[in-house]
């Protein structure tokens, strides 16, 4: 399957393309049924993987490894992959993209940070000289056949913000995203400067962004949102909930069928639909 060619028609679509937030095989299970792309986060990843914050820990043959039992799973979703700065070094990039694109990957983001990197929505960024990401990735543009390239910058000056967004969009990249932008008005500048190049915009519950939906940002010009930790986020609630829950009932489980809880006999069922020998019967995307 052509997945660049597909997430890249789903880009061009009048309507804001939504990408969720996965950090797991069982959170991508859910959120399955409900929208048929995913973004593959850095944070959720890091989280969920190693139990550390997105700092700069992940290695991508444990990257790699995930978006392939991905693929596998979910044969028709769009999967966007965050390649946090392409793990330092331009080849080392080059060969990450080259394997996710045969592993099945739809696109990658490449950000022009520099060690120590942060979250995007944190505090403290350091970022590349322009001409050295613009060099990485150029490296990286030439190095994909069909895969979606996203090129990010994490710049927070605002004149700086439009000089990279502005020479993001002169570039063969199929995406440019501007993290960290903090209003309405800035998506409208950022808009302006790249002209006719799809736009991403990030949303993370307790970021720097504003909370738009994608109607607003369809109105906005934007063309693709990325929805970084809803999952990781509703679980940490739930899990939270359940075990407090769990302390106070002595110990005693929930009756599933009395309370409409999530049993074995569920779960056994939606992570059934991951097996490969259904993909011929029930591997319909959702419509989202």
């Amino acid at each position: 399957m052509c997945y660049g060619k597909e997430l890249r028609e789903a880009i061009g679509s009048p309507r804001t393309t939504p990408l969720i937030g996965i950090y797991d095989m069982y959170s991508a299970s859910i959120a399955a049924r409900h929208y048929n792309g995913f973004f593959v986060s850095g944070f959720g990843f890091a989280a969920s993987h190693y139990g550390l914050p997105d700092i700069g820990f992940i290695a991508w043959p444990d990257m790699l490894a995930f978006v392939e039992r991905l693929r596998l799973a979910f044969p028709a979703h769009h999967l966007l992959v965050d390649i946090d700065d392409g793990y330092v070094d331009p080849e080392v990039a080059c060969h990450v993209v080259q394997r996710l694109e045969r592993t099945g990957a739809s696109g990658v983001i490449l950000e022009d940070q520099q060690r120590p990197r942060r979250c995007g929505h944190a505090d403290g960024k350091l970022i590349l000289p322009l001409e050295e990401y613009l060099a990485k990735l150029d490296l990286v543009l030439s190095s994909r056949r069909d895969l979606v390239v996203v090129a990010r910058t994490d710049a927070t000056e605002e004149p700086e913000i439009l000089r990279r967004a502005a020479a993001l969009a002169e570039t063969n990249a199929d995406v440019i995203l501007v993290d960290g932008v903090r209003s309405v008005e800035w998506i409208r500048r950022i808009r302006k400067v790249v002209g006719d190049k799809p736009l991403l915009f990030n949303q993370i519950a307790g970021g720097k962004s504003p909370r738009l939906s994608l109607s607003e940002l369809s109105d906005l010009g934007v063309d693709v949102a990325i929805y970084s930790t809803p999952c990781l986020f509703a679980a940490h609630g739930a899990i939270d909930g359940a075990l407090i829950d769990l302390k106070m009932a002595d110990g005693r489980l929930p009756d599933t069928q009395e309370t409409g809880a999530v049993g074995v006999r569920g779960a056994t069922e939606l992570l059934e639909r991951n097996l490969s020998r259904h993909h011929g019967h029930d591997r319909r995307p959702a419509s989202v």
